[in-house]
């Protein structure tokens, strides 16, 4: 399958499951703390992996699966084509009935992500890209807000992460806002209006395979913590942090860290 035909399965899948989850949003839904301070899940999380599970894998029987919720299965490293799923990103922000939270849902091939959707259905807004075929929301194409410079610049980020501990040289000179969803972030980047987003905590796949394409195909640079370039479908699903910035901001930012 192309990356196009991904990117509308995705799409459709991305709008099933948040029908599903939507069922549960403002209605008290039941939640759990997973194992070591992992964070919350829901009834609603369940529902949507299970719905997702059964749909895109029958539309896609050789792809590999990594999901949120679902047990991992090492099978998927010998596999080609990759779904990687979040069923909910932003769960704290659905169980506190906030309106940023996404159905995350991506195709890696061979360690790259090929196709993309994130569906915001609280906001109405969908977010989709496919590699090569550009980014939209809502079927509009989207782009970075072109910043060059540091002064002032909108940064999407946790008050942990413009840390001494970060910044040798000190804090950037960028103005901070923070928003629930990791993908929310990016997808905000990418659509111009804020100019980065960044995180220099170890952060899950499934927590930016979506955005991470979604970024790049409206012109952003997108790479971990350290400039490094991100791979999917590790054995070990992480990625060392994250930045995504419009491309001359992105180096301002790396040259700044190494003051």
């Amino acid at each position: 399958m192309s990356p196009e035909d991904d990117r509308a399965l995705l799409a459709t899948a991305a709008r099933a499951g948040g029908d599903a989850a939507m069922a549960f949003f403002r209605r008290n839904p039941k939640r759990w703390d997973k194992p070591g301070g992992a964070g919350p899940v829901t009834e609603a999380d369940l529902a949507v992996d299970a719905l997702l599970t059964r749909s895109l894998r029958a539309a896609r029987p050789g792809y590999g699966w990594l999901s949120e919720e679902t047990p991992d299965d090492a099978a998927r490293l010998g596999r080609e084509k990759v779904f990687i799923v979040d069923p909910i990103d932003g769960t704290r922000a659905f169980i506190a009935g906030e309106n940023g939270w996404c159905v995350a849902l991506a195709v890696a091939t061979a360690g790259r992500i090929t196709a993309a959707a994130a569906w915001f259905p609280a906001l109405g807004a969908l977010y989709s890209a496919s590699l090569g075929g550009g980014a939209t929301r809502d079927g509009r194409p989207i782009r970075h807000s072109g910043r060059c410079t540091l002064g002032g610049a909108s940064v999407l980020a946790g008050a942990a992460q413009l840390g001494a501990e970060h910044w040798p040289g000190g804090a950037p000179p960028v103005t901070r806002s923070l928003r629930p969803s990791l993908i929310q972030r990016i997808c905000l980047v990418a659509d111009g209006g804020f100019d980065a987003t960044l995180s220099f905590r170890a952060t899950w796949e499934w927590d930016i395979a979506a955005g991470a394409l979604i970024a790049s195909e409206a012109g952003c640079a997108v790479t971990d913590g350290a400039g490094a370039a991100l791979a999917f479908n590790a054995a070990t699903p992480r990625a060392a942090g994250l930045m995504v910035a419009p491309p001359p901001l992105h180096a301002a930012l790396m040259d700044w860290r190494r003051r």
